[in-house]
């Protein structure tokens, strides 16, 4: 049985991490994760579509859904999922069958340019998010902006797990991404735990990978 499930996960593994072709209102458009990281969608467990959901507002359609590679082999022997770090591909409900103009694009990504501020400094960076209300998303800094595409670094305190003075709290990093795609608005997010310096290297990072990959998957 832990062969067949060894061999089971495998095969997933390989069919999640190759680019695959989604139809947005019509148009063709070229989907993949990054290296270490693939679509756990084709998995078909209700388990990964629910949090997946949670993760959006109910009117987005959901187009990729990638889990850490590890996770998709815990998934496969029946493990319990560690979900360290994940990343979500949507396309807003009300666009999907429009063609969306720089200037309709200019108008979405508006309200979040407004709601972020300075830059943080990345060598006080667990103080900042200390500081940041519990439970709440914060706009933390603008990663990039550019003709077609507006990215944004969000830090998110969880209320401590202990109790009393020993409760200490822990942080979520995600990174907020629109993205303009062959006429087609879509939203990427990439989420990771925040224990130290190299979880912002490395959302940073993948972020900015998952953008190219994109862009080159898609480019014209």
């Amino acid at each position: 049985m832990r062969l067949l499930a060894a061999l089971l996960a495998s095969l997933s593994l390989q069919a999640a991490a190759a680019p695959f072709a989604a139809s947005v209102g019509g148009e063709r458009l070229v989907l993949d994760a990054v290296p270490g990281m693939s679509d756990a969608l084709p998995l078909g467990s209700p388990r990964v579509t629910e949090l997946a959901e949670s993760l959006t507002s109910a009117s987005n359609r959901i187009l990729l859904f990638a889990l850490a590679d590890a996770d998709i082999r815990r998934f496969g022997s029946g493990e319990k999922l560690e979900l360290r770090r994940y990343m979500l591909l949507v396309t807003p409900g009300h666009l999907e069958r429009e063609r969306v103009t720089r200037e309709q694009f200019k108008l979405l990504v508006d309200d979040a340019r407004r709601d972020v501020g300075e830059p943080a400094n990345p060598a006080d960076f667990a103080k900042y998010l200390e500081d940041r209300p519990e439970g709440r998303p914060s706009p933390l800094m603008r990663l990039k902006e550019a003709d077609g595409i507006f990215s944004v670094l969000v830090g998110t305190k969880l209320p401590g797990s202990g109790a009393g003075w020993w409760s200490k709290p822990e942080f979520v990093l995600s990174t907020s991404t629109f993205l303009l795609l062959r006429g087609k608005a879509v939203s990427l997010s990439v989420y990771t735990a925040y224990s130290g310096p190299q979880d912002l290297e490395w959302i940073r990072f993948v972020t900015e990978r998952w953008v190219d990959t994109l862009q080159k998957l898609n480019a014209r």
